[in-house]
């Protein structure tokens, strides 16, 4: 049979004029911290965040009492989560080999990996904090030895939230600012009088922030885009309703517009999940957001096969990927546009959210056709580097490569190659001629 949607979500012409809308809003904002710096930064802050400050920078004393108000339990959560996310991230950094090599007698050839050298990472923190989101990304930068560390996150009810300070210092943080949104990102990548931009921006976000981030591509680095988060469940009889219904709310309250998709074989199923989200959305506290999520971005994919389910989920290109069947490995195997995998019932998008050891940050909005999430690789930077070293070989590559600069064209590119076989090799070759 057909695919077959039992629920579907906003148009897409809708959600266009949405984000059309965010487009705007994030231009003129942008605009006006490059136009007044501080000034803007600083009634931006208290307009949306209803914080103003001397300096949004914390000092040392104010970490230390930040620190101080966490709990030890929850302290002792944070450096465990850290500790998995720490061990992931140094055993992906050592994949990453230095590599050199001699192609031919007197040619080497090789690439370093060289750190970004300052990194601005933002944690959301706003209606929810996202403590995780300091391990994801000011820890990996760390890990890849970035030198220059900034961390910023909104106030939480007027003040910087503790445990986020906390989990940014731990992580590594050289900086700690208490600033959210399109302030936050803006004043890390642009500069301001008090704050020296950085050369990449990390970390998720609300529709401001990442259209604030793919704005500011280019002037910038960034890890990629990252937000509104998208879940998709891929199910089949193995599992219940109920458990599809809470992986799939369990993402719809980040926002109102967080699309959470069902994808199965079994109309049975789907039926039960669309009844279990709705008894759940009766005593789910966030059950507000959650609802709207799910009513105006939520869907419901009936396929007739894996094999169909596996096409539409590549189509969809998910953020998060959970995987419940009789065949996760296949799923595994096959599946090559996602954020990221959860296979099998045991595991869920929270453990990777928040503790497991993966990174959080990833692709939304189909993105996953073309990158991964954010890892301790995308703090590096891969440079190429060669070496000549004996005149044969120079006169040989310079000989070869005067030909092909001259099949181009390129005349001056080519006497660079002439110029190293007359000195090197010995050999007479006219001026702007190939050589023989």
């Amino acid at each position: 049979m057909p695919v077959t949607y039992l629920k579907r979500g906003k148009p897409e012409a809708e959600r266009a004029d949405e984000n059309a809308e965010v487009r705007a809003v994030v231009e003129r904002t942008l605009s006006d911290i490059e136009a007044r710096g501080d000034e803007a930064v600083r009634e931006l802050s208290q307009r949306f965040d209803g914080l103003s400050r001397p300096s949004f920078r914390l000092s040392p004393s104010e970490i230390e009492a930040a620190i101080a108000r966490v709990s030890a339990r929850d302290m002792a959560d944070i450096r465990f989560a850290q500790e998995q996310i720490r061990r992931f991230a140094e055993i992906q950094r050592a994949s990453m080999s230095d590599v050199e090599v001699e192609t031919i007698p007197g040619v080497i050839l090789g690439h370093r990996n060289i750190p970004v050298q300052s990194v601005g990472c933002y944690v959301p923190g706003g209606k929810f904090p996202m403590v995780a989101s300091a391990h994801m990304s000011v820890l990996t930068a760390a890990v890849a030895g970035v030198p220059r560390i900034v961390a910023s996150a909104p106030p939480h009810k007027g003040e910087p939230h503790p445990a986020i300070v906390a989990a940014m210092h731990l992580a590594g943080a050289h900086e700690i600012y208490v600033l959210g949104g399109i302030q936050a990102v803006g004043a890390m990548a642009i500069g301001t009088g008090s704050i020296a931009p950085v050369d990449m921006l990390v970390g998720p976000g609300n529709a401001y922030v990442a259209e604030a981030k793919r704005q500011l591509f280019g002037r910038v680095g960034i890890d990629l885009f990252a937000g509104p988060t998208e879940t998709m469940v891929i199910a089949d009889e193995t599992v219940d309703g109920e458990m599809c219904a809470t992986d799939l709310l369990g993402q719809a309250e980040h926002g109102y517009n967080s699309p959470a998709v069902l994808l199965t074989n079994s109309c049975r199923l789907a039926e039960d999940t669309m009844a279990e989200v709705e008894r759940l959305l009766k005593i789910l506290p966030t059950a507000d957001t959650a609802a709207a999520s799910w009513r105006d971005y939520g869907e419901v994919i009936v396929c007739d096969s894996h094999e169909e389910m596996l096409q539409v989920a590549n189509e969809i290109a998910s953020e998060h990927v959970q995987v419940m069947t009789d065949r996760d490995d296949w799923y595994l195997t096959n599946m090559h546009c996602y954020g990221a995998l959860f296979l099998g019932p045991r595991t869920n998008v929270a453990n990777g959210d928040k503790v497991i050891g993966t990174n959080h940050t990833l692709p939304t909005r189909k993105a996953g056709r073309y990158t991964g999430g954010l890892w301790v690789g995308k703090f590096l930077k891969t440079h190429s580097y060669q070496r000549v070293t004996s005149d044969a070989a120079a006169a040989q590559v310079g000989a070869a490569c005067s030909r092909l600069c001259m099949l181009e064209g390129f005349v001056g590119h080519a006497e660079q190659a002439n110029l190293r076989v007359r000195r090197y090799g010995g050999r007479e070759v006219a001026y702007g001629a190939a050589a023989d």
